[in-house]
């Protein structure tokens, strides 16, 4: 690890002359930093000399208070330069280099006698600030009504989008231009009330864009810590963006008390849309390593009771029918078994057979505690304490079967979005958790929040899911949280949050079907801030073979499902089928026990968009390469050549690829399997099909 600090300080005077420049350490980005006509602090940015974003201006607009918007005058500025490499724990690298050159602005607003500094970081990938607030007499407490923070674009660019929402990013994305948001929105967005505080053209980020000549851009934010998430109001007639907070209850977006400072509001940029995948900007925006021990944070390999209900239509909940009575008095030995209950011992049983048989390290269960049934829709009297177990759920004698096994249970917790009923039941919660052995567990926020009011994305839930990763950790715990806040890269500084969803994953192949060009755009988009637990793994197509009321549709061919576990990265991967489906195609899912989930070294090969991802990822701790490739409906043909491989060495590759005649509608589960040895100077001639992919492990063979 190496770190060189040069610091070079400017008074208000120097700056007289003009603005201030800040560039990129590879010079190819530059920065201008100015006060614009009544003191309104703007920036603009280029990369190569071109404009990727106009001057646009910074602020924030204060409750029942002067704005800190107009009004400033330069004190002073200082700019730095920043080198390390950090590792983290766990990644798609072994090592990171953070590498910028920083800009600190100290603003003075003489009609209030209040201080506002701005931070510029500028790396070789992008673009990262945020708003400080000194300590300081005449800003204390605060409440922000809204930020004003612009991002004016150079033109009517492709975009890659979804709707904006305070409480769900579950939704296919839309590819158009940003002149045509205002007319596709409509169609695109749920009914949830949240959406409807947008304009027509609100979207969320990681908002993902391409210029007509080829630059990619993406706007979104890094370390929310204490704040609200952002979102993006599109003036179409100007091409401007600005910030949009999500409101609490009342309407407020946060509450500041200084000294403090805003998340990170993030610009990558570059020429080639590999870099946007391989980009760490997010990650080096935020804090190093909280923890001093981190020993006990490992990468999990699962399968589990969830795609039983999910896709097959199985209950959650225990009981056929509830009694006219509360349900804290309920007298379960009196209660039938739901025959379509699949959290049952002998059920779970199985499923840890099957993962000890197959090398996985847990198995999730969903539905092993009682609370289901109230939640369903009915007294409302009763929520989930996430300690007490079905009469059907062994808990102490599962987790012994499984240690036998060698594996262990992955903790479910629905909170059914009752959040103070989870904090009261939180730290009871771990220690079961502690008791018998899980060291991980998937909560999940269905629903409507509860304080009425609140919203999913706003800074009061925030909060709250940081809490419980914090709490979590000191019961050497990790989370993999389930309709949480989309991630912001606090896996660097809290590396036990070890998975997210915040996005549509495969749960809706069951619902109505993801577009097949969804996974070519999530790695551009929701990715970037975090892994994401996608769920991929799904051999069976059509779901009306397992349940005959869903209209359901897997669109993917099965080999792509196996691609996903290399270019939908996460340290968190499931196995997400059922083990009866899994045992039709042994030989298909070799690549699923195989595949890693933890990586010295990463290669983007191939990008597009909308259109196509080929990663390439080198195993932890060994010499074991794995490549994978997405398509969407268009299919994707390509020559791969296997330079990153050691030079002179011989190696086994084993390519799952889609058959001449697959088809992600047609013919989903045609594929072949081939093996050849390869070594740094072959080349691999592969064709994925429309909604397909391909999936090789390279072994050495020395």
């Amino acid at each position: 690890m190496s770190k060189i600090t040069v610091f070079t300080l400017f008074t208000a005077a120097a700056l007289a002359a003009g603005a201030v420049e800040l560039k990129s350490p590879d010079g190819k980005l530059a920065l201008d930093f100015d006060l614009s006509d009544g003191g309104r602090p703007t920036y603009s940015l280029t990369f190569d000399n071109k404009t990727v974003v106009k001057p646009s201006t910074l602020g924030l607009e204060l409750v029942n208070d002067t704005d800190l918007i107009e009004g400033f005058e330069i004190k002073g500025h200082e700019v730095t330069t920043f080198d390390e490499t950090w590792q983290p724990v766990w990644g798609e690298t072994s090592h990171i280099r953070n590498h910028y050159n920083e800009l600190l602005v100290e603003l003075a607003q003489p009609a209030t006698g209040r201080l506002m500094n701005l931070r510029f970081r500028l790396y070789d990938d992008g673009l990262g600030f945020r708003y400080e607030f000194p300590l300081q007499n005449n800003l204390v407490y605060f409440v922000v009504k809204e930020e004003h923070t612009q991002f004016a674009m150079n033109g009517d660019h492709t975009a890659w989008w979804i709707a904006g929402d305070y409480d769900t990013q579950e939704y296919d994305y839309t590819e158009s231009r940003l002149s045509e948001i205002r007319n596709l929105s409509a169609g695109s967005i749920s009914s949830n009330e949240s959406q409807t505080q947008f304009s027509p053209t609100g979207v969320q980020t990681s908002l993902q864009m391409k210029t007509d000549d080829g630059l990619y851009i993406n706007l979104h934010e890094a370390a929310l810590v204490d704040y609200s998430c952002m979102h993006l109001n599109l003036n179409d007639s100007t091409m401007v963006f600005e910030s949009w907070l999500t409101p609490d209850a009342v309407g407020n977006k946060a509450y500041m008390q200084a000294p403090t400072h805003t998340p990170w509001r993030t610009v990558m940029v570059s020429d080639d849309a590999r870099d946007m995948l391989s980009s760490n900007l997010i990650l080096n925006l935020n804090e190093p390593c909280a923890y001093d021990d981190t020993s006990w944070i490992k990468p999990v390999k699962y399968v589990g009771v969830w795609w039983e209900m999910i896709g097959h239509g199985k209950e959650w909940s225990y009981t056929y029918d509830l009694p006219s009575v509360k349900l804290d008095t309920l007298d379960y030995s009196k209660t039938k078994p739901h025959g379509r209950h699949p959290a049952n011992t002998e059920n779970v049983k199985r499923y840890i057979d099957f993962a000890a048989e197959h090398g996985f390290d847990q198995v999730l269960v969903e539905g092993w505690n009682v609370g289901w049934e109230d939640w369903f829709g009915h007294s409302k009297d009763y929520v989930f304490d996430f300690v007490t177990p079905y009469p059907d759920f062994d808990l102490e004698g599962l987790n012994a079967y499984a240690a036998e096994k060698g594996v262990k249970l992955m903790m479910h917790h629905e909170t059914s979005g009752s959040v103070r009923n989870y904090e009261r039941h939180l730290e009871e919660a771990y220690n079961l958790m502690n008791k018998y052995g899980y060291n991980s567990v998937k909560s999940g926020y269905v629903g409507n929040m509860i304080p009425r009011g609140e919203h999913h994305y706003g800074q009061w839930l925030n909060n709250h899911y940081l809490y419980a990763v914090t709490e979590a950790a000191k019961h050497k715990i990790m989370v993999n949280a389930h309709e949480a806040v989309r991630p912001t890269g606090l896996c660097r500084t809290y590396p036990n949050l070890i998975g997210n969803e915040s996005a549509r994953g495969s749960e809706y192949e069951s619902f109505a079907g993801n577009k097949p060009s969804h996974t070519t755009v999530l790695p551009f988009t929701r990715l970037q801030g975090g892994p994401m637990d996608y769920t991929p793994g799904l051999f069976e197509m059509d779901m009306k073979k397992v349940n005959p009321t869903s209209s359901g549709h897997v669109n993917s061919t099965l080999a792509r499902q196996l691609a996903l576990y290399v270019t939908m990265y996460s340290p968190l991967q499931m196995a997400a089928d059922v083990p009866d489906v899994y045992e039709r195609f042994m030989d298909a899912f070799q690549f699923i026990k195989d595949v890693a989930v933890d990586w010295d070294d990463s290669k983007y090969l191939e990008a597009e968009p909308g259109r196509y991802i080929v990663a390439a990822r080198k195993a932890k701790g060994t010499d074991n390469w794995f490549v994978g490739c997405t398509a969407s409906e268009h299919g994707h043909e390509t020559t791969i050549p296997l330079d990153f491989l050691d030079k002179g060495r011989k190696y086994e590759a084993t390519i799952y690829a889609d058959a001449p005649d697959a088809h992600y509608l047609t013919n989903p589960q045609a594929y072949t399997i081939t093996r050849k040895k390869v070594t740094d100077k072959s080349k691999l001639k592969l064709k994925a099909a429309p909604g397909g992919g391909f999936a090789i492990s390279i072994i050495p063979v020395d």
